[in-house]
């Protein structure tokens, strides 16, 4: 069985960013791995009682991500056991353990042992800005390069390396649609400044499986924005920003003509 294993650093980055393409792994019989840096303890609570939330916010965002992940057919999900890092980094200020203040070398062995178990024909993670200069997705960029680096030099290496991209094109449609209709984007949605279009190298059309992926998205109750923003935009800008997910090849050869249209390609 191959096996597709995605590294991400808070619950509901998965189903966000990459749900689709796990659904479509677990649709065609692949193995979902899913390791998740942080229990997402920072962040803004919503659809509950924030302060009576916020002191066990770690165990209800775990407990979301196993309902979301049971919806996109994870097989396996583990926690690098970290701490969420906030938006800016600045929790390193009160807490010695979040991800961004980890040592690399630590946090990249925590991913390298899971890749030696697995050994995936497919690795995912994110680009090297974060998709919106987040400290933790910064650090799971760095963390999995580094961890791949390991296993290379033991001599093992995956068949494909993804990282998740916005292109900038659509970065700037978003922000002028929002404008247009007089909708204030969600903070990190605002902050993303996107990678030059011509560096997208796959192009997955995941709106077969769009209402499972949402399905996910919504189990992630306590960080779901009333409202979601991008729904009051025009129904194809919404379709394009969760129906299609891009990704760079950043290793490996690409299966097919490009854009690729599956993570699997030239793997399967």
């Amino acid at each position: 069985m191959t096996t597709l294993l995605l590294v991400h650093a808070h619950p509901d980055d998965e189903s966000i960013l990459t749900g689709g393409v796990m659904l479509h792994a677990h649709r065609d019989g692949h193995r979902v791995v899913l390791v998740t840096a942080t229990r997402g303890e920072e962040g803004e609570v919503h659809n509950m009682d924030a302060a009576d939330a916020r002191p066990r916010l770690g165990e209800i965002r775990s407990e979301e991500l196993r309902a979301a992940g049971a919806i996109l057919g994870v097989d396996r999900q583990e926690f690098l056991g970290y701490r969420d890092s906030g938006t800016s980094g600045g929790a390193g200020d009160i807490y010695p353990d979040t991800f961004a203040a980890a040592p690399l070398r630590e946090s990249a062995e925590r991913v390298a042992v899971l890749l030696r178990d697995e050994r995936p024909e497919v690795v995912v993670t994110y680009t090297a800005d974060g998709t919106y200069e987040n400290p933790d997705h910064r650090m799971a960029h760095a963390t999995t390069l580094a961890a791949l680096e390991t296993l290379a030099g033991e001599g093992w290496a995956p068949r494909k390396l993804y990282l998740n991209a916005v292109p900038r094109s659509f970065v700037l449609e978003v922000v002028e649609a929002a404008r247009a209709a007089g909708i204030e984007l969600p903070g990190e949605l605002g902050q993303a400044r996107g990678i030059p279009d011509q560096q997208i190298t796959t192009c997955v059309d995941v709106s077969d499986v769009l209402d499972r992926k949402l399905a996910a998205c919504v189990a992630h109750l306590s960080q779901m924005v009333p409202g979601l923003a991008l729904a009051a935009m025009a129904a194809d800008l919404f379709a394009a920003a969760f129906g299609i997910e891009r990704f760079v090849l950043a290793r490996g050869g690409a299966g097919e003509a490009l854009p690729e249209r599956s993570l699997f390609a030239g793997v399967d």
